[in-house]
C-alpha cells in the first residue's frame, strides 16, 4: 500500500505562495466551499447564483459565468484544478495540494488570515489577472 504524500509550503517559491494567497483572499468564496472542495469535487451549478449562497459557499449570489472566472482564475494561480471522469472534464473543481496547504492557513489563523488583505493585494491581483502580468 501506498502513503499518500505530504504537501507542505515549502515545496512552494515564496512567489508561488503570496500569488495563490493573494488571488484566494480575493475571491468572494468562503473557506466552506474550500473545505468541501478538499472532500469532493463541487459543480459550478452548485457554487453560482442562489445555491452558492444556501451552501455557504458565497455570502451573495454569483452568477455562473462569473463564478466560473473566478474559479478559472483559481485554477491558473494552481489552487483548484477541474475534475476529469470517463468522459472528460466535467463543470466540478476539487483542490490542489497547494490549495490544500492555503486551506489549512486560513482554518489555522482564521479571520486574521482575510484580513491581510489591501487594496494594494487587491490591485496586484486584478493586474496579474486580466492583464497576465510576468511574476
Amino acid at each position: 500500500m501506498t502513503a499518500t504524500p505530504t504537501y507542505t509550503a515549502d515545496r512552494y517559491t515564496p512567489q508561488t505562495l503570496a500569488r495563490a494567497r493573494r488571488a484566494m483572499r480575493c475571491a468572494p468564496f468562503s473557506l466552506g466551499l474550500y473545505e468541501e472542495l478538499q472532500e469532493r469535487g463541487v459543480p459550478l451549478a452548485t457554487i453560482a447564483g442562489r445555491a452558492g449562497v444556501n451552501h455557504g459557499f458565497t455570502k451573495v449570489a454569483i452568477a455562473e459565468l462569473p463564478a466560473e472566472d473566478e474559479l478559472l482564475w483559481l485554477s491558473v494561480v494552481g489552487i483548484l484544478r477541474r475534475e476529469v471522469d470517463g468522459q472528460g472534464i466535467t463543470d466540478s473543481f476539487r483542490l490542489t495540494p497547494l490549495g490544500r496547504i492555503l486551506v489549512a492557513e486560513w482554518r489555522d489563523l482564521g479571520s486574521v488570515w482575510m484580513s491581510r488583505l489591501s487594496w494594494v493585494d487587491r490591485l496586484r491581483n486584478w493586474a496579474r489577472r486580466w492583464l497576465r502580468l510576468p511574476y
